[in-house]
């Protein structure tokens, strides 16, 4: 997983601009419509990144500052205040927002980046292990407002080439066990990688050569949206799957969505 944190703010950037570009499009009738998140409408996934980037503009003053970061009680009373807000509001205040909060990570420069260090969601991070989490969030939440629209969406490029190789603390968070377990060989393209995909927990490793039960092979992008559950099988491209005791649907029942 790379650890420069200016292709992350990259990324971050490019996301924003395609959040905003699709805000600026939307009428009362789309932002009221369903999102593919289930229970919420678009307005509502624009929130939930709106409410989020005021908690990450706070993590990065803390992280910058040396002060003590937010705690679990501050997402409160972000949350109503967001709740409050027309679904209009929503959508806007969350474009504003995220603008400011990527403008402020554009603006550090690369002492600050390096010196970076946050205590945030249990963790101790540096700056890209901060933005990692930013912006899976923001790359998936932003395909389940843009494959409302579009079927033939996909998950935008430049973030599934830094996120793929970052999936293993979610495939472990998310993963259910599988009985009986097994191990298949997963091999991505768009980038290429090697993994191996082990149902006894749930985990995804590099790829040692290990026994192996069967091959997946698909792009990246449909690995990242089968961790997080967005692999159904209405936007499912091109999977490749030889094994003789496991499907896709049982592949997609071990990742049943966040």
């Amino acid at each position: 997983m790379s650890n420069d944190p200016s292709l992350w703010v990259a990324a971050l950037r490019g996301s924003q601009d395609r959040l905003a570009a699709r805000a600026a499009n939307l009428d009362g009738a789309e932002i009221r419509s369903p999102s593919y998140c289930p229970g919420w409408n678009i307005a509502q996934v624009y929130s939930h990144l709106g409410s989020q980037s005021v908690m990450f503009n706070r993590l990065v003053e803390a992280g910058v500052s040396g002060g003590d970061p937010p705690g679990q009680d501050a997402w409160t009373p972000i949350w109503d205040a967001w709740n409050s807000r027309t679904p209009e509001a929503q959508v806007e205040d969350c474009v504003t927002l995220n603008e400011e909060l990527v403008r402020r990570l554009e603006a550090l420069d690369a002492d600050q980046m390096r010196a970076f260090r946050v205590a945030a969601f249990g963790m101790d991070l540096d700056l890209a292990g901060l933005l990692r989490l930013r912006l899976s969030e923001q790359a998936v939440h932003s395909w389940d407002i843009a494959v409302s629209f579009d079927p033939t969406a996909l998950v935008s490029a430049d973030a599934v080439t830094l996120l793929v190789d970052g999936l293993a603390p979610m495939v472990a968070r998310v993963g259910k066990l599988r009985r009986p377990p097994l191990t298949l060989r997963v091999s991505t393209r768009d980038p290429e990688r090697q993994f191996a995909l082990v149902a006894d927990g749930v985990r995804l490793e590099p790829w040692a050569d290990q026994s192996a039960a069967g091959t997946l092979r698909l792009s990246a992008e449909a690995l990242l949206r089968l961790v997080y559950g967005r692999l159904d099988s209405e936007h499912t491209p091109q999977v490749e799957l030889a094994a003789a005791d496991i499907d896709l649907d049982d592949l997609r029942a071990m990742f049943p969505g966040v």
